[in-house]
């Protein structure tokens, strides 16, 4: 792969980056799309190589304002030609927020002339942030190679080009493309080849498919709205989904109105909100997970028979509240080891203990072994609580970590299993991540990093993952290997309502 080559299309552009983009070579290309083909062509004779475009742009859609930073997510064209993809947007948008300035990350269009008028209004329509006469044809210089494109707005809808404090307003693009050259540098130097490991198994687990799966068919079945109680699954790129289908998604039932369909989420209630549904006449769809209604049932089973339940798991997560809810005067929440030392019983001789479903193995493991060690008699789960996706997830980022420079985990915030795989593969003692999505990805993080391991959480798409191989093979050459811990053909059956 070539040398990174920077192309500014004005003088002015490239002046505003000299000297502050490292080793990578600055090339005026000139205005407009013929003067960037030919530099492309001149470019891509020496095969494939990095190619940055930066300089200023005009605003399409009227919320952006002057200097406000544009990255482009792929280049449109306002004739028929095939959009261009640009996979590593995100992480350079996130570099760039971090200098301070206001950074969109979106289409940006390449016009052979100035757009003005109706046409602008018609791009920015069509979804497109900004316009520019050359950054789709000098795509090509790149050769296959990574590329990027940032812009700086000058005009805006409400202030096109030819209009009074022009000038202004491109000193302003000047000075945010200026701010922007330490983000671009962070860019231009984590580019290179590298290796990604895929942890097998990852993504979405069965509980998580059926609880998705319930709402899209419900939908279907009964039609828009669907009201579902608290996040179907914690993952906040399927509540957006299911959300833009007609799904609305509430805090607690006395949002839904009389008799609307209702959906109970993945991680379980407690026996009152099931009772409050009936006492509103809502019609219910019940999607909690079958592993979680095993260990209520657990509980249920335990305090009939009189005996003091540990539940091992964390006090402010919506699968434990509503666990604690089959018995709350029975039921006592243990955190850490810290607490398994110090809890009590009411009887000693008559204790269990049962699990959150999504925590890591490894620490409820120490947890039960203090538990077991304080009192003889409990009793313990028939089966292992934590359910087969925590466990497989957890046993394959533990292998994949063990032999990379880097972990990055798919999974929203919120999601238990998919923090606890994050920490697993920190305690393997390799730097490791979790991301919402490829945009929260650090480029600091890929610095030095050639081995790179991939995982994701049971409640996160398996599409965010193949987005962020996508990101690093945009970043150079990538080879991608795949560790497998083992396999997955466990599928649950859907309710009666929907099935």
């Amino acid at each position: 792969m070539g040398a990174p080559v920077v192309c500014a299309p004005m003088a002015i552009e490239a002046a505003a980056l000299r000297g502050r983009l490292g080793s990578a070579r600055i090339v005026r290309t000139g205005v407009g799309p013929a003067r960037a083909g030919v530099a492309a062509a001149r470019l891509a004779a020496g095969g494939p190589r990095p190619v940055l475009v930066a300089g200023v742009a005009g605003a399409l859609d009227p919320a952006l304002r002057p200097g406000d930073v544009v990255v482009a997510s792929e280049i449109r064209f306002t004739d028929f030609r095939a959009p261009v993809p640009i996979p590593t947007a995100g992480p350079l948008a996130t570099a760039l927020r971090r200098t301070g300035m206001t950074v969109h990350v979106g289409p940006v269009v390449s016009s052979p002339t100035v757009v003005d008028g109706v046409r602008r209004t018609e791009l920015g329509r069509e979804g497109s942030l900004a316009v520019d006469m050359e950054s789709g044809w000098l795509a090509a210089a790149a050769a296959g190679g990574p590329f990027a494109v940032v812009r700086t707005i000058v005009d805006t809808p409400a202030a096109p080009l030819l209009r009074p404090g022009t000038a202004a307003r491109g000193l302003t693009a000047l000075r945010s493309l200026r701010r922007a050259a330490p983000a671009l540098r962070d860019w231009l130097e984590v580019l290179g080849p590298r290796e990604v490991v895929l942890a097998e198994p990852r993504s979405f687990c069965a509980g998580v498919e059926r609880a998705i799966d319930i709402v899209d068919r419900a939908l279907d079945r009964y039609g828009a709205p669907v009201y579902v109680r608290r996040q179907i699954v914690h993952n906040a790129h399927v509540v957006r989904r299911l959300t833009e289908r007609g799904a609305v998604f509430v805090q607690e039932l006395d949002e839904v109105p009389a008799g609307a369909t209702t959906v109970l989420a993945a991680h379980g209630v407690a026996p009152a909100v099931r009772a409050e549904a009936d006492e509103r006449e809502l019609s219910v769809i019940d999607a909690t997970c079958p592993l979680v209604a095993k260990v209520h049932a657990e509980v249920k089973r335990h305090s009939g028979r009189g005996e003091t339940v540990f539940l091992i798991g964390h006090s402010d997560h919506e699968e434990v509240e509503g666990t604690i809810g089959e018995a709350p005067e029975a039921v006592v929440v243990v955190e850490n080891e810290a607490m398994a030392h110090t809890v009590t019983a009411r009887d000693p001789g008559r204790v269990a203990y049962a699990m959150q479903t999504t925590l890591a193995v490894d620490e409820a493991e120490r947890i039960a072994e203090v538990l077991r060690g304080r009192f003889p008699a409990i009793s313990t789960p028939r089966r292992d609580d934590i359910c087969y996706a925590t466990t497989n997830r957890q046993r394959a980022i533990r292998a994949v970590a063990a032999d990379v420079d880097l972990v990055i985990v798919v999974g929203s915030p919120n999601s238990s299993n998919s923090r606890r795989l994050a920490e697993v593969a920190g305690r393997s003692g390799t730097a490791a991540h979790l991301v919402d999505d490829v945009g929260e990805i650090d480029l600091a993080w890929l610095r030095g990093a050639r081995r790179i391991g991939v995982s994701a959480g049971a409640s996160a798409p398996p599409e965010l993952v193949d987005e962020v191989v996508s990101c690093l093979s945009a970043l150079g050459p990538v080879d991608v290997t795949t560790t497998t811990t083992g396999t997955e053909d466990i599928v649950f059956t859907l309710p009666k309502e929907v099935s």
